[in-house]
């Protein structure tokens, strides 16, 4: 995912071997967190972009050295949405998942309810809550907080290159 939001160069990029946001106040709150991790302190940041976008940066102290300075510093991204398409679809033929409930478990990814998914997909909430329940039953989830949980922590798919070796 980081290399994926390197890529874009929205709100983060490379620029000479290091991390730096796409904006000069964005880059220095991002600094400002990198200090604070050299010196132990965990910290989080939001940044920017100009078009909108943000981007949230958890900036974690590694390694200590003698001086208890943080010798290495981890900057972990947020996720652009709860499901990537690619991995909902995994998911859901996984768990046997029909096209409707797949459809409506994506909605609910997005954070939202019953009624408003009614409405998108111009069916009755009825219709909805039956789509739901099946889908709790199928994953054995015990409601729609526990069910868009489990979606949430498989791993992202849609970014992955298969061509690019690992580390």
């Amino acid at each position: 995912m980081a290399r994926l939001e390197l890529s874009r160069r929205h709100v983060v990029a490379m620029h000479e071997g290091h991390v730096q946001a796409c904006d000069t106040p964005q880059s220095r709150a991002l600094l400002q967190s990198v200090a604070k991790a050299g010196n132990g302190r965990r910290s989080m940041v939001v940044l920017r972009s100009e078009g909108g976008a943000s981007l949230s940066v958890a900036v974690l102290p590694l390694r200590m050295d003698a001086n208890g300075q943080a010798a290495s510093v981890a900057l972990v991204f947020s996720r652009a949405s709860v499901c990537d398409p690619l991995m909902l679809c995994f998911f859901a033929r996984t768990h046997g998942l029909t096209n409707c409930e797949e459809q409506v478990l994506g909605i609910l990814c997005q954070g939202y309810s019953a009624p408003e998914i009614a409405v998108q997909l111009h069916v009755a909430v009825s219709t909805v809550r039956s789509h739901v329940r099946s889908l709790c039953a199928k994953t054995q989830s015990n409601g729609v907080r526990a069910l868009v949980g489990r979606v949430a922590v498989l791993p992202p798919l849609g970014a992955a290159r298969l061509h690019e070796r690992v580390h």
